[in-house]
């Protein structure tokens, strides 16, 4: 070997890893190149992040402040607030298109209920359901009456906690008067003996005057001993303060020993008697526990469900307020025997009352609505306009002043994101989204400035994404006309008229084995594609030859047929030219 390849230079040497536990040389390593030392996320490490706290801009959040929006929720508090008295609350109908403010303002009330019943030591409950996701009422009433068995056992081990730690303190007080009753013994005194204030004079006279006849307290002899009485039967005892008594006895024990509930006794100011009586209740709210049968959320009849929910709220007094999202979602799916039951429940409930809150898109939800359902549901109602681009402003500038860094923000990035969303009938929802995808956007390609470019690009992302999650949901039908109009458009035909389509159409459906609907049935089908802003269908005429419709795409093509092929039925479709061809045969 040479002196050459003996020498270890400073770049060959290492370092000991001590989460690996390698340590050596490595010969033609350079390890001091900080790229080859770079992972893959250490890149993206490297910028400055422009976000401080991004769930700010997210909808699920509830901000401490929510501007334009104060008349609502004085309203929705000056009707709640009964329930801090309480009493039962009217039930309240919130109405609002999307991106309004509801679900927040509504979410932001409970939250400072709840707070406001801790602090009044009031007991409030507020449950929030979301009916989009939870959307019969065997799924409401199961979440329901499991988010009440669970406060129920919750409020039961906090109980058990304070009787337990009551029983504890009984017992050291048993142990402190044991011990004074100890100390009372005259052979054996300290510097505590309540005997103590006798002068040394009275008690040497006692024992040089005692030659056998009893004339005060011996050992072994004292008051305490002797049933605790105090009772003194030498006449001398008529001379002696009534402190001496007093102290004898020690504190909470009644003339004849008995635990005596006097202010210093652990019972004094509890319904309890005795010991027996605190285990007996332990005992009680253990069985109590033991009882709650947490519900499946499927399996069980709907009306032992209800029977289940309504045990567990009526275990307690309390007030509660149910908040139904997307109340209009359950109807639409199971009708209103849920809201039925909850808005009659409180002529049965003996302990607790209910107090319904419903959230709900659509202002005519409730023309569908049992008029006994919609006169008890509908006792108040508060509708929430739309923002305008001023508020959407506002709204945005106090979000963001928590959610980016200082100087994150270029100054027209605001306006425009509130003019988007403005457009789109006020949505705050769409606002917040457009300048947290910008922030997003523009993290991502390492700028250290969010400028209006990036907000452009993210209403392309966001409308895109929309047009995406649309695609997918589409019915079967919907997915193959649609896959018909793309086939067309990519093989340059323009201007595509209805029959073009439903000739493509029934190829395809021949391919994976579907119902071929009728012609007149597929219009139907181009026409709802039309409202959801997927493809653009123009009716024209022809003169003589009558009129059709004009189709063309509205959406990327390349993207849109991508969703398309992720479904199973489609994806099995494995050569396409063949059809489009067929077109022209036809």
């Amino acid at each position: 070997m040479s002196d050459d390849d003996s020498e270890i230079t400073g770049s060959d040497e290492v370092e000991v890893d001590g989460a690996n536990g390698f340590s050596g040389n490595f010969e033609n390593a350079d390890l001091g190149d900080e790229e080859s030392n770079q992972g893959l996320f250490d890149d993206l490490l490297s910028g400055e992040p422009i976000f401080e706290n991004k769930e700010v801009l997210r909808p699920s959040y509830t901000p401490h402040e929510l501007p334009h929006r104060s008349d609502q929720i004085n309203k929705m508090a000056t009707i709640l607030v009964a329930a801090l008295r309480g009493e039962t609350p009217s039930n309240i109908l919130i109405y609002g298109k999307t991106g309004t403010g509801k679900t927040a303002s509504a979410k932001f009330v409970s939250k400072e209920l709840e707070s406001t019943s801790q602090k009044y030591s009031v007991p409030c409950d507020v449950e929030y359901i979301n009916c989009e996701v939870t959307d019969t009422q065997y799924r409401v009433l199961a979440q329901l009456a499991n988010k009440f068995i669970e406060k129920n056992e919750a409020r039961i081990d906090e109980r058990i906690d304070e009787l337990q730690s009551l029983l504890d303190d009984l017992e050291a007080y048993d142990r402190a008067i044991d011990v004074d009753a100890s100390s009372d013994d005259p052979d054996d005194r300290t510097a505590s003996d309540p005997f103590d204030f006798v002068s040394e004079d009275e008690v040497d006279g006692d024992a040089e005057t005692s030659t056998g006849t009893d004339t005060g307290p011996q050992s072994g002899d004292s008051p305490l001993e002797k049933g605790g009485s105090g009772d003194r039967t030498d006449s001398s005892s008529e001379t002696e303060p009534a402190a001496l008594e007093n102290a004898a006895d020690g504190p909470g024990v009644s003339g004849d020993g008995a635990a005596d509930p006097t202010p210093d006794h652990p019972l004094a100011s509890t319904p309890f008697d005795d010991r027996d009586e605190i285990e007996a209740r332990i005992t009680e709210l253990r069985d109590d526990k033991d009882s709650f049968e947490e519900v499946p959320m499927t399996g069980w009849p709907t009306d032992r469900v209800y029977s289940v929910f309504f045990d567990a709220v009526d275990y307690d007094e309390r007030v509660v307020v149910i908040m139904l999202d997307e109340i209009d979602k359950l109807v639409e799916k199971s009708g209103d025997d849920t809201l039925y039951n909850l808005s009659r429940m409180n002529s049965e409930l003996e302990n607790s009352r209910v107090s319904i809150i419903g959230i709900s898109n659509d202002l005519k939800f409730t023309d569908f609505l049992d008029p006994r359902v919609k006169s008890s549901l509908g006792e108040e109602e508060i509708v929430f306009p739309p923002y305008d681009a001023n508020q959407l402003r506002d709204i945005l500038e106090h979000r963001s002043e928590v959610a980016f860094k200082g100087g994150a923000l270029s100054g027209d990035v605001i306006p425009l994101c509130a003019a988007f969303a403005a457009q789109e009938h006020g949505d705050a929802r769409r606002a917040l989204d457009l300048l947290r995808t910008a922030g997003e956007l523009a993290e991502r390609s390492q700028s250290e400035t969010i400028v209006e470019e990036h907000v452009r690009q993210a209403q392309d992302k966001i409308e895109l994404d929309r047009v995406v999650e649309v695609v997918r949901t589409l019915p079967t039908q919907s997915k193959l006309v649609l896959f018909a109009i793309i086939l067309l458009e990519k093989n340059g035909v323009h201007s595509i008229n209805t029959g073009e389509v439903f000739n493509i159409y029934k190829r395809l459906c021949e391919e994976i084995d579907a119902d071929v609907l009728t012609q007149r049935r597929v219009t139907d089908l181009i026409s709802e594609l039309d409202m959801l802003g997927i493809v653009n269908a123009v009716v024209v005429s022809k003169g003589r030859y009558g009129r059709t419709k004009e189709i063309s795409l509205s959406v990327p093509l390349e993207e849109t047929e991508a969703v398309l092929l992720s479904d199973s039925r489609l994806s099995d479709i494995d050569d396409v030219q063949p059809f489009v061809q067929a077109r022209f045969e036809n």
